[in-house]
């Protein structure tokens, strides 16, 4: 007789471990409260139009698509199964999709529900996502993210509170952390400056797993998605960066002064590390 499984990239949690796991959930959820956020739920399948093109080509091949219900093949032609391509199988059997992440569903919600609520809204979210990833160590399908998010309001002190309810979360936990930012505008002006403005998705992709794969093998992927040499080359500072953040953002102002959009992302990042290090937890 043959043991009953689960799909490959699931787990189980053990009471044990639920405790474990409730114990995290609630105290992330008291510190969300402190700070004012609300929260909310969305359901665990989003329609595929409201998924599709929000995470590039490789997180739109990593989404788990739900066959129409009833009779899948309905409006699908011999010739197309024929072809045997799954994309276009996919479009016409599937109009349903198991969410990605969190931070989708939730534009979703506010452009729904905007005449329901008061801005700015300051919203958390502890929910399972899932990704048809290979799976692998530290790595599942299905797991969980807890998210916080601010809109309605474009100040910088909405970031500053985000990077408090991170370092307080930890600072519960007993965990000594290291919190790392980005900014959008600084990577735009990234993208402009080596003249790959339209590949700035394909960079800052492959950036992102620099820790992960090691500089020659993010070069790679860069040459793979079409950046030029010397786009290549002009990165490399950049992707290199070390030191203090003071020091960092001192090479950034200086590499990408031609760019506009990219020094609004330095006067940002500055303005949240001065206020940064003005808070009680940067003074013990």
């Amino acid at each position: 007789m043959q043991k009953p499984s689960i799909p490959k990239g699931t787990r189980d949690f053990s009471p044990e471990e639920m405790a474990k796991r409730n114990y995290i959930f609630n105290t992330i959820r008291d510190v969300y409260h402190l700070y004012g956020f609300q929260q909310i739920e969305t359901p665990a399948m989003e329609n595929l139009s409201t998924l599709m093109g929000k995470y590039g080509d490789e997180g739109d091949k990593l989404l788990f698509k739900i066959l129409n219900s009833g009779d899948c093949f309905s409006g699908i032609t011999d010739e197309e199964l024929q072809e045997r391509n799954p994309v276009r199988f996919g479009v016409k059997a599937c109009e349903k999709g198991l969410r990605y992440d969190l931070t989708v569903p939730f534009a979703r919600y506010v452009v729904q529900h905007r005449n329901d609520i008061t801005f700015p809204f300051k919203r958390y979210q502890i929910q399972p996502v899932w990704r048809a990833d290979r799976p692998q160590k530290g790595r599942y399908r299905e797991f969980y993210q807890c998210d916080g998010d601010v809109v309605g309001s474009d100040s910088l002190i909405n970031e500053v509170e985000l990077i408090q309810i991170m370092d307080e979360v930890f600072h519960r936990f007993g965990i000594r952390v290291c919190i790392k930012m980005n900014n959008r505008k600084i990577l735009s002006g990234i993208a402009e400056i080596i003249g790959e403005a339209d590949k700035i998705v394909d960079i800052t992709v492959a950036i992102d797993k620099l820790d992960k794969i090691g500089l020659d093998n993010v070069n790679e992927e860069l040459r793979s998605k079409g950046l030029t040499e010397e786009a290549i080359s002009r990165l490399q500072p950049i992707i290199m960066l070390a030191g203090t953040n003071r020091e960092k953002l001192a090479v950034l102002k200086e590499q990408l002064a031609a760019s506009e959009i990219a020094m609004k992302g330095v006067e940002e990042m500055t303005f949240i590390l001065d206020r940064i290090d003005q808070l009680p937890m940067n003074s013990e």
